[in-house]
């Protein structure tokens, strides 16, 4: 089966405009389905849990549905899902629970590669308990990880491995099932930052044998929602830092407080939406998982050739450099994110030339700050990420490719 973006895009409101997004790494635009959800929860459901009326008891359906539908996601259990306002904020959670049990001398390993968000949770708890950071490079030519390095760094002191599924700034997809089996191999806990990963491949957290992973609605075409899967019994023996009155069981006892049940009710939209990307030959009773995974796979292969044309479009201007992978023989080892540099004109400057033209890209770090760093760009203000999701096309590839060459004549 072939992918073509036409249907999907008809279903998204803010595509029928004459811009181009691009932005979509930093967050995707949403179907018609996922505002729909958002607006009859807040018409006919809008109510805080516990209660003994009819609101009440719908909103706490909207929680049970979006744990199916996120554990469909992520191949996993409801019980096993925690909602949260942002992965950035699981993740410090998160690492404020795991803290009693690092000592100092410990070790946590991070990678270069990563979004701060999957840094600075795991620095601050080294800081706070005396546990010790360790750094996985990555190769400046391609911008993949240092595998070399991963025996030396990981050892008998190591407590916790923590890795993005794929970078946000480069768009590596790092080999996590094997980084996880290293760490569980030496007793160490794993962590997988998967949220530039899940809007574009199938999930499968019993594939990848990770301890805990975190992703985000608002990247994979669903509202402002943060999603953290751990394992249920890490869940359990783990303390919340919660309200007395709040369950003590998980995954509840970690959702401090009244959450966005709105946002949470078109999350499961969202993955409605992307289940329905997949052929209805063959399929229209397949479950919800076998359908996203199906859907995963076309997505994901028309994906890859809109990138190799979008690197290839990039590569032909002489004033561009391309970071990261850009062999189209190496297409799978990437997700569609692209930065580059333009000689001759700062990231700002591009990104804005680029908005008057309604091209929307992002500049700057976007939060990657190593990976910036590392590059030898953060005097020069960063890069320009350039980022395709499914319902983006190879005309809209060639209107980037022109508007460039009206910034680099």
């Amino acid at each position: 089966m072939s992918f073509s973006p036409t249907k999907s895009r008809a279903q998204f409101p803010a595509l029928s405009s004459n811009a181009i997004f691009l932005d979509n790494p930093g967050g995707t635009q949403v179907p018609q389905s996922v505002i729909d959800a958002v607006s009859y929860y807040y018409t006919h459901q809008n109510a805080n849990l516990g209660g003994a009326f009819r609101t009440s008891r719908s909103s706490e359906s909207v929680m049970s549905d979006a744990r199916q539908a996120a554990a469909d996601l992520l191949d996993a259990q409801p019980n096993e899902i925690v909602f949260g306002q942002n992965m950035t904020t699981l993740t410090f959670n998160l690492a404020r629970s795991l803290a009693s049990r690092f000592r100092p001398g410990d070790e946590i390993v991070v990678t270069r590669l990563d979004h701060d968000a999957n840094i600075s949770p795991w620095t601050t708890l080294a800081r706070d308990t005396g546990a010790t950071i360790k750094h996985l490079d990555f190769d400046p030519t391609d911008c993949t990880l240092r595998l070399d390095q991963l025996d030396e760094l990981i050892g008998e002191r190591t407590k916790l491995v923590a890795i993005g599924w794929a970078s946000n700034a480069v768009g590596t997809i790092n080999p996590v099932a094997e980084v996880c089996a290293k760490a569980k191999a030496v007793g160490a806990l794993s962590f997988v930052d998967a949220v530039q990963y899940a809007p574009h491949c199938s999930i499968s957290v019993s594939d990848i044998d990770c301890d805990f992973l975190a992703c985000s609605a608002y990247k994979f075409f669903g509202p402002h929602v943060g999603i953290l899967w751990g394992r249920h019994s890490l869940l359990e023996e783990l303390e919340a830092y919660k309200v007395r009155p709040a369950k003590d069981s998980a995954p509840d006892k970690f959702e401090t407080g009244t959450l966005n049940h709105e946002g949470i009710a078109g999350t499961t939209a969202a993955i409605n939406y992307l289940a329905g990307l997949a052929s209805t030959t063959g399929t229209a009773t397949s479950d919800r998982r076998s359908r996203l995974v199906e859907s995963f796979g076309v997505m994901q292969k028309y994906e890859q050739d809109l990138c190799n044309i979008l690197i290839k479009t990039l590569r032909a201007n002489p004033a561009i450099t391309v970071y990261g992978i850009t062999d189209p023989d190496r297409a799978t080892e990437r997700v569609p994110t692209v930065s580059i540099t333009v000689e001759g004109h700062t990231p700002r400057a591009v990104a804005e030339a680029l908005g008057d033209q309604d091209i929307f890209v992002w500049d700057g770090h976007y939060y990657a700050v190593d990976v910036v760093d590392q590059l030898g760009l953060t005097g020069s203000g960063g890069m320009v990420r350039i980022g395709l999701a499914h319902y983006n096309t190879e005309q809209e590839v060639r209107r980037l490719g022109e508007a460039f060459l009206r910034i680099t004549p």
